[in-house]
């Protein structure tokens, strides 16, 4: 599972960052996180084709977060899409998109089917699942949880040859969860593999205050991707403005035990964030700035 950076501004765009958006790739699909002005164009400058996106979560309703919708549906209806795409967020998003992505009398080749989503509801999409969360901003808004199911538990080779179980298919049915037959004895998964093993979790907040959901939400995730608009010397009007700091940011990562944070959302007046950064880290110390096109590449927690 890998992290791509599309854009990592806040507001509006700036010569070296454009507005929020962020792909998951996971296996051979992506899933975008936000979709602000110029995002098909921020794929075409990254490894990732937008082709090949199957679900878009918008958080809120602001231009810098879902104004790249349209562009980007037509970019994919012109280079001959044809399946399906997904857009979920707040309530209200079923009207906005059916808005959106028929700007200008053009009609998509594909159908665009949208959800609005309240905290708590989620998305199950088989191997993993998308859930909402209630974030705290100027308008309704919400942040996500992408969490992937209970992997199986570690294979024992040696248990596998004290059972008889000769190397090869079986060890992979074993591994997939189905019983064997050995020697007229069936062996079950749970004879050779150890305790289930969680997935990987990645929690996104979009733009929000310090929230005390998206501490409960994040606890123990792999990533939290947290809004970072501001340092502290301007965390009142941050604040006021429904964002957090990246030192607040960093106290939320600490408090829910994630094992990384990123800083995204950064205000245009910030041509140097060594600062927020810096903050950042003296909470929380495996903490990253996002670029545009910074890449982060989740593990598996065991």
């Amino acid at each position: 599972m890998q992290i791509v950076f599309l854009g990592t501004s806040g507001s509006w765009p700036t010569p070296k960052r454009n507005v929020s958006a962020i792909a998951v790739k996971r296996g051979p699909e992506v899933l975008l996180f936000d979709c602000g002005e110029g995002t098909q164009r921020q794929f075409m400058l990254s490894k990732l084709s937008f082709m090949q996106t199957t679900r878009i979560f918008l958080t809120h309703f602001h231009g810098d977060h879902f104004l790249g919708l349209p562009g980007l549906v037509q970019s994919m209806s012109m280079n001959g899409r044809e399946k399906e795409l997904l857009v979920y967020g707040p309530t209200g998003t079923e009207d906005l998109a059916r808005t959106l992505v028929n700007l200008g009398h053009f009609a998509p080749a594909f159908s665009v089917v949208a959800k609005g989503l309240k905290g708590g509801a989620g998305v199950d999409c088989g191997e993993y699942s998308v859930r909402a969360i209630d974030t705290s901003h100027t308008v309704p808004s919400v942040g996500y949880v992408l969490e992937e199911g209970t992997r199986p538990g570690r294979f024992s080779l040696e248990k596998a040859k004290a059972l008889g179980v000769p190397e090869g298919p079986m060890y992979s049915r074993l591994q997939e969860g189905q019983a064997v037959t050995v020697g007229g004895r069936a062996v079950t998964p749970a004879m050779v593999l150890g305790p289930p093993r969680r997935g990987r979790k990645i929690v996104y907040t979009g733009d929000t205050l310090p929230s005390n959901r998206v501490l409960e939400a994040a606890r123990d995730a792999d990533v939290l991707i947290h809004d970072a608009t501001a340092d502290t010397a301007l965390e009142e009007k941050a604040n006021r403005y429904g964002h957090s700091t990246g030192r607040q940011a960093a106290e939320i990562a600490r408090d829910a035990g994630v094992h990384a944070l990123i800083l995204t959302h950064v205000s245009p007046r910030y041509e140097d964030t060594s600062t927020i950064l810096a903050e950042a880290k003296a909470a929380f110390p495996n903490t990253y700035m996002a670029e545009d096109f910074f890449e982060y590449e989740v593990p598996y927690p065991d």
